[in-house]
């Protein structure tokens, strides 16, 4: 009986298991997300180029994964050029014992156009919140000079009746 082949049920249960990733992909990924390179990725995790491509066409989860690593790297190589854009690099001057502070105005504003849709847009839903904040506020006031009307109304209200009352009817 120990040679009896397996039920048809459980080996398409086997062949449907989800397939596990390699072993090197948490040190591939995780060097991709720091550099953004596929090839020092790679080189990290021990393995050649064409097979991280290989398994990234095998493996949805690690497809998904690497496309995350890929997006974590970017933002991470985003922020390194923001910074240094903004305070500049020190750059040898020719013929000077120190380096002198250089900015690259025309990166920074190439930045800054490919990034003015999505500040905008940020910043419109910001706005946007505020003015709902803003509404409610302006709601909440209005509410409380009403109260405060009506309170100040009631005693004038019962001192016309009281009048009323004390004149004689025609």
């Amino acid at each position: 009986m120990a040679d009896k082949p397996l039920s048809g049920r459980k080996s398409r249960l086997v062949a449907q298991a989800k397939p596990s990733l390699p072993r090197w992909s948490k040190t591939f990924l995780d060097e991709l997300a720091a550099t953004s390179n596929v090839s020092a990725a790679a080189r990290k995790a021990n393995i050649a180029t064409a097979t991280a491509y290989e398994a990234r066409r095998n493996y949805p989860e690690f497809n998904r994964q690497w496309q995350k690593s890929l997006c974590d790297g970017y933002d991470h190589l985003e922020l390194e050029l923001l910074h240094r854009l903004r305070v500049g690099e020190v750059k040898p001057a020719s013929g000077a014992k120190r380096g002198v502070r250089a900015f690259d105005n025309a990166t920074a504003f190439r930045l800054l156009a490919a990034h003015r849709e999505s500040a905008s847009r940020q910043r419109a839903i910001r706005n946007n919140e505020d003015a709902e904040a803003i509404v409610l506020s302006i709601n909440a006031k209005l509410e409380t000079m009403r109260q405060r009307m009506l309170a100040a109304a009631a005693p004038k209200a019962e001192q016309i009746i009281d009048q009323s009352a004390d004149s004689p009817t025609r």
